[in-house]
């Protein structure tokens, strides 16, 4: 027995309503995933604000109608397809995917779009590369404690060294 209307609809709703939040959708072939694996998909996408959703395509086209943000995705909604939409860490979703795809051999990335603009495959990888948000900022914190150490030990390189050259015009025994 297929969907009803009303069970469609709110489908088409809720995916509007991720779609609203989302940065990031990517679309995933999922053909040969048992429920299990996209279980494990789903758990490794909780920490970056990531949702799995196996959809059939003319709904997600139904929830896309009309919203411009989302229109470029039309031309990845064909076979069976997952989307993974992302409102948090996006290269943190990338990277859960991309491990998942790695242990599993099963699914592949077909696209995504991100801002607006389709994404490659070379693309997605990159943003998977792309260190995450904690370790950029360690970076920046290191970067900065570290200018601030050199300014410390510079200002207090002018008076040591003026008493070090004073010390030894005074050992030199010049007047």
């Amino acid at each position: 027995m297929g969907r009803t209307l009303e069970s469609k609809q709110q489908i088409v709703e809720e995916l509007q309503g991720l779609l609203g939040e989302a940065e990031m959708a990517l679309v995933l072939n999922y053909q040969g995933l048992s429920i299990k694996e996209i279980s494990d998909l789903r758990t490794r996408l909780q920490d970056s604000n990531g949702v799995c959703k196996v959809t059939k395509n003319t709904l997600m086209r139904r929830a896309i109608d009309g919203n411009g943000a989302w229109s470029n995705l039309e031309s990845l909604l064909t076979g069976t397809n997952a989307f993974v939409l992302v409102k948090g860490d996006v290269g943190g979703a990338v990277k859960a995917v991309q491990a998942f795809q790695k242990e599993t051999k099963k699914s592949e990335t077909k696209g995504g779009l991100f801002e607006g603009k389709l994404l490659t495959q070379d693309e997605i990888k990159a943003i998977g590369s792309l260190p995450s948000k904690e370790e950029l900022i360690a970076q920046i914190a290191g970067a900065i404690n570290a200018v601030a150490t050199k300014v410390a030990i510079g200002i207090n390189e002018v008076p040591s060294g003026l008493a070090r050259t004073l010390h030894q015009h005074s050992e030199s025994g010049e007047s």
